[in-house]
């Protein structure tokens, strides 16, 4: 098993989601860039980090907007699936133990009496992941470590603009085919003559 990866061997995918998470801190963009990569299944050994990611990014995302029942539950999550795990976010060049105490500190500090929105720097302990993510953040044409709430509000807000459709129809085939399901399995009823 490797200690960590070296600067070629981590995913593009991995790399564009922290230029997104520093630069533009579009948390739903980072979302998106992770879930594609994740549903992929190229790095089914990291999957677990993967779906951290991912709830991390929503996490921020619903508490940026003040949404803290849906940033406690997903940030929870996460921290727990970070404790169980710390050794493989080493390998991809973070600091697992440190990741999982922040994700619990921030389910602490929001289930609080006034909680606050403040962003979650994630412990990047390789430089050159550092390294290789700033540059591609300045390929993006973004300042690496904004401040979240500066990010503007078509990115603060960014899901009510988005285009739904397609989630909308592939809900209603998913319930149609479940809904089709549970009948084939019933029981005929014998017609009383």
């Amino acid at each position: 098993m490797k200690e960590t990866m070296t600067s070629s061997d981590y995913p593009e995918a991995y790399i564009a989601y922290l230029a997104e998470y520093y630069g533009s801190r579009d948390y739903f963009e980072c979302h998106e860039i992770m879930e594609e990569y994740w549903k992929e299944g190229e790095s089914s050994e990291y999957e677990s980090c993967w779906l951290v990611l991912i709830r991390v990014a929503v996490a921020q995302y619903h508490a940026r907007r003040g949404n803290w029942k849906g940033a406690i539950k997903l940030m929870d999550k996460a921290a727990r699936e970070t404790e169980a795990a710390p050794g493989l976010f080493k390998r991809l060049g973070v600091d697992g133990a440190a990741l999982g105490r922040r994700l619990r500190s921030a389910v602490q500090e929001w289930s609080g009496p006034a909680p606050a929105y403040r962003d979650l720097e994630l412990p990047i302990v390789d430089e050159a992941l550092t390294v290789r993510a700033k540059e591609h953040c300045r390929k993006l044409g973004y300042e690496w470590s904004i401040p979240g709430l500066k990010a503007g509000d078509d990115i603060i807000h960014r899901h009510l603009t988005r285009d739904r459709q397609e989630v909308v129809s592939a809900r209603a085939e998913s319930a149609k085919r479940k809904s089709l399901s549970r009948e084939s399995s019933l029981p005929e009823r014998r017609s009383r003559t």
